[in-house]
């Protein structure tokens, strides 16, 4: 999809203002009404060549024994759900799987909550718990997951 100079220039403006990712996307859904999957937003600010501001935070140095069992990549690809009361669900799926997971990942939730998630062999959907092992995502968020979890599964051929 090619963009006017005019929508690049608020591309690039979103970014200065230190917008993340997700909010540029949302913005153009909701002020150009242009719909562009997250990863197509992340290579139209590379096209840009616009320095993201907001960087996300170092990952904690892992010891060997944590190395050695972290399988996870770049996300292949990331999709905006729905939007929720703070935000919105994203969901990524991993290039490298987790261990016996047929398919692996993480979501974000709307509060910002960040849970790693995989689907066994047998069908199972199960939600790694993270920092805060009592966090429990809402019914909404849980739904917009599991919708939009199905879509992108399918469109892999899953």
């Amino acid at each position: 999809m090619e963009l006017s100079d005019a929508q690049k220039a608020a591309v690039t403006k979103w970014i200065q203002e230190g917008r993340s990712l997700a909010d540029v996307q949302r913005s153009l859904r909701e002020d150009l009404e242009i719909s562009m999957t997250y990863m197509d937003v992340r290579f139209l600010v590379d096209d840009l060549d616009i320095e993201v501001a907001n960087k996300e935070p170092e990952p904690p140095e892992l010891s060997e024994s944590e190395a050695a069992e972290d399988t996870t990549a770049e996300p292949l690809e990331a999709e905006l759900v729905e939007e929720g009361s703070k935000g919105a669900v994203i969901v990524d799926v991993d290039a490298i799987m987790r261990p016996g997971s047929l398919v692996s990942g993480t979501v974000v939730f709307s509060d910002g909550v960040s849970l790693g998630w995989q689907l066994s062999a047998a069908g199972q959907l199960g939600l790694i718990p993270g920092e805060d092992p009592e966090y429990r995502p809402s019914p909404e968020d849980l739904q917009s997951f599991q919708s939009q979890l199905e879509e992108v599964l399918r469109k892999k051929g899953f």
